[in-house]
């Protein structure tokens, strides 16, 4: 099985389109993710979605905006509400995991192997093949 991280963007207008693709695969998506780090004092999240393994080829792709939403501390941004939200039109939980920040892996494929060994650790994807 090949499983994939697919970043959208940023999380700003790119959000919208990872609503739109768990929206319009609603019966493949499995796990609706809010990933959080902390980078020079702030916190922010990045929101994901893994989705079902395709039936040909068993490819899992998990779609994702990467760490473009700033957490406040007293309050809930209007991401994390839409992402709620969605969460609750799919009838899904959201599943919160603290994650070091990607700024910490001198390149994006590095960080996207420590999602993934993460993602199988918490028995969120199935092993490798």
């Amino acid at each position: 099985m090949i499983q994939r991280m697919i970043e959208i963007g940023e999380g700003y207008s790119d959000l919208y389109e990872l609503f739109e693709i768990a929206k319009s695969q609603k019966d493949r998506v499995k796990f609706l993710l809010k990933l959080t780090s902390e980078n020079k004092g702030s916190n922010c999240c990045s929101f994901a979605i893994i989705l079902s393994p395709t039936s040909i080829g068993e490819f899992q792709p998990i779609y994702y905006c990467r760490e473009g939403i700033t957490l406040k501390k007293d309050s809930v941004t209007k991401r994390e509400v839409l992402f709620e939200e969605l969460a609750t039109t799919l009838n899904k939980e959201i599943i919160t995991l603290q994650i070091r920040h990607s700024s910490s892996f001198y390149e994006n494929d590095l960080f996207h192997q420590y999602i993934i060994g993460i993602l199988r650790l918490n028995h969120l994807i199935p092993p490798m093949k």
